[in-house]
């Protein structure tokens, strides 16, 4: 799963090109935020998730790896991740974020240590 963590699941349903900003998110165990900002580029496409009061405006950096299925009827995007994977995830930063390779390793790491949840 690590080798293509950053890319969307062909088994998604995301067509290139589709704005998910505003959709909410749902991990397996329930809903976590809604979708800031986001990114189809190959091979680093991810979601930036606004966590609101769940865990106190917290954004995290979601790699597009982790969507199981994206719901443009309902604007839901199911990750496969529960909510205490995604809590404890390394903190998003946006400066490290905008260039830096090694966050992008970091957080892929973290990710990609869990398998993928339906």
């Amino acid at each position: 799963m690590s080798d293509h963590l950053w890319d969307y699941q062909p088994t998604a349903d995301y067509v290139p090109g589709t704005s998910l900003t505003g959709y909410k998110v749902e991990a397996t165990d329930g809903h976590i935020g809604k979708v800031d900002k986001h990114s189809d580029e190959v091979g680093s496409a991810y979601l930036i998730v606004d966590t609101g009061v769940w865990i106190f405006g917290k954004h995290v950096l979601l790699p597009a790896g982790t969507i199981t299925r994206v719901d443009p009827v309902e604007e839901k995007i199911h990750v496969g991740r529960t909510k205490a994977e995604i809590k404890d995830a390394p903190e998003f930063q946006l400066d490290k974020h905008a260039g830096d390779p090694d966050y992008h390793r970091q957080i892929g790491g973290y990710y990609g240590g869990f398998p993928l949840l339906p």
